[in-house]
Formats: structure tokens, sequence, C-alpha cells
């Protein structure tokens, strides 16, 4: 089996990207690592955000596998934001609920619409300072105001991706692990990586 760092450390995208990579990879998160720093995300791309975490982490880690994502929510009748703030969007230190209060309240102040938007997801793949491979998933759907469902994280109890009635919040993993915009990024990066397992 071999080993992959996914550098960050929350909990939820470790286990989300282990269940989609499968048996072939065992995934890790930072948590593990506690002697590595991520630098500060001030990029302006999801990519550039992506990018300066993957370098720094496995730089950190040489002769490892490191994968590093920046992802966030657009929302298009508020010029793309939260964007590549979407993690902060209510100040840096918001909790999820935070930013989803946040989220609703600027889309309050709008007139009623269907609120488009997506998720968007960069990964990046590096090794020893060296990025390897780049992906992006995309997940296009409409934003509710009131919030459907416990499950998941972050915006998901507000997203309702296109062909469903429900939010990210009620779908279920197996069916959310099929079309979320991480999803999509892993799937192009299991590709690159089908060579390399085992």
């Amino acid at each position: 089996m071999q080993s992959i760092i996914f550098a960050t450390s929350n909990a939820h995208k470790v286990q989300e990207v282990a269940e989609m990579l499968g048996d072939a990879w065992q995934v890790q998160g930072l948590t593990s690592f506690p002697q590595v720093e991520l630098p500060e995300e001030t990029g302006t791309t999801f990519e550039a955000n992506a990018i300066l975490k993957v370098e720094a982490a496995s730089l950190a880690l040489p002769g490892r596998w490191v994968l590093a994502d920046d992802s966030g929510l657009e929302v298009d009748a508020l010029h793309g934001e939260p964007g590549v703030y979407s993690a902060r969007y209510a100040g840096p230190k918001a909790t999820d609920a935070d930013n989803r209060a946040k989220l609703k309240h600027e889309l309050a102040k709008l007139p009623p619409s269907v609120f488009r938007g997506r998720f968007h997801c960069c990964l990046a793949l590096a090794k020893d300072g060296k990025v390897l491979h780049i992906t992006q998933g995309i997940v296009e759907g409409q934003l509710r105001l009131d919030e459907q469902g416990s499950g998941g994280f972050g915006y998901d109890p507000l997203f309702q991706p296109d062909g469903f009635d429900d939010t990210f919040g009620v779908l279920p993993a197996e069916i959310k692990n099929q079309l979320s915009h991480r999803a999509r990024a892993l799937q192009d990066m299991k590709i690159w990586l089908k060579p390399h397992e085992g």
C-alpha cells in the first residue's frame, strides 16, 4: 500500500480523500506530522493556494507524496464570493456556522432569486517541493436560504447540487463522494496516480 499525505488537519477531508482513493493508498493528514507548518493562504486563486501549501508541505516531508487542495464556494450573485475566503468568510476565526450565517445574510439583502453557484476545488500533488500534477473539480448548483441537514461540513447544508432536491447536508456520503468538487478533482488525480500504486 502506498502512502500519501494530505496537507490538512481537517479530519473530514482526510476521510473523504481516503474513501475516494481506495485501498491502494494509505492517506494521512497533518495531525500525524505536527512539525509541518503550512504557509498563509495569500493566493488570489484556488490553484495558487493549493500550490503554496503542497510545495511547503512536501519540502517538510522529503521523499513523500503530498496532496494539498484549496476549495470554496463561488456565488454568482455575490460576484464569486466567498471564493478563496470561503473558510474565513465571517472572519479569521469563523466557524462553519458563522460562515453560513454570513452567506445567508448577504443573500437575504438581494432581490429574491435562484442563487446559482458552484463548489470549486483545485488539487495539487508534489514530492520534494516539486509540483507534479494539478487537477480541478467543479460542481454546479444553487444556494438555499434555509439550511437543510447536518451532514457534510462547511456550506453543505445550503448547497443543492443540480439534479437533486436535497442539499449536500442531506445527501448520503456515497452520492456526495461521486458528485463533489473534491471527488471530481480527485478522480482525475487518481488516474494520474494509478501507475504509482502498490
